[in-house]
C-alpha cells in the first residue's frame, strides 16, 4: 500500500484517505500509525472485493442513507457506514486481515456505533 504525506488530502478533520488502494495523508501525521495503517488496508481489502467502483457507489450510497437516519449528523452518519464500523472495530486487531471473510463488511449493516 502506498502512503502519500501531503497538506490537502484529506480534509482536516481525517488523518487519512484511501483512494483506490493508494493512501493520502495529513503531513501532520507522518508517519502514519500501525493502527490507522490497518485501518487503510481493510479498506482496501473491502475495495478490492467489490471491484473498487461497487465500494464507492455503495459507501455514498450508505452514506446518504446514513446521513438521514442521523438527521444530518455527517460525523456520526460516517461512523456508522458499514466499512467504517468493519475498521474501526478491527484496526487493534493485528492479524484481522488472515482471518478476515469475504464481504465481513455486510455483517455491521444492522450494527451501530
Amino acid at each position: 500500500m502506498r502512503i502519500i504525506y501531503n497538506r490537502f488530502i484529506p480534509f482536516r478533520r481525517f488523518k487519512a484517505i484511501n483512494l483506490f488502494g493508494v493512501v493520502f495523508a495529513r503531513h501532520e501525521f507522518n508517519p502514519l500509525n500501525d493502527r490507522t495503517i490497518r485501518h487503510e488496508r481493510i479498506h482496501t481489502a473491502q475495495m478490492r472485493e467489490m471491484l473498487y467502483i461497487f465500494f464507492y457507489v455503495w459507501y455514498l450510497f450508505e452514506w446518504l442513507f446514513r446521513l438521514f437516519q442521523y438527521r444530518f449528523n455527517g460525523m456520526k452518519a460516517y461512523r456508522n457506514i458499514s466499512f467504517e464500523r468493519e475498521a474501526f472495530m478491527n484496526d487493534t486487531v493485528i492479524n484481522y486481515l488472515k482471518f478476515r471473510r469475504f464481504w465481513d463488511w455486510a455483517r455491521y449493516l444492522r450494527k451501530e456505533v
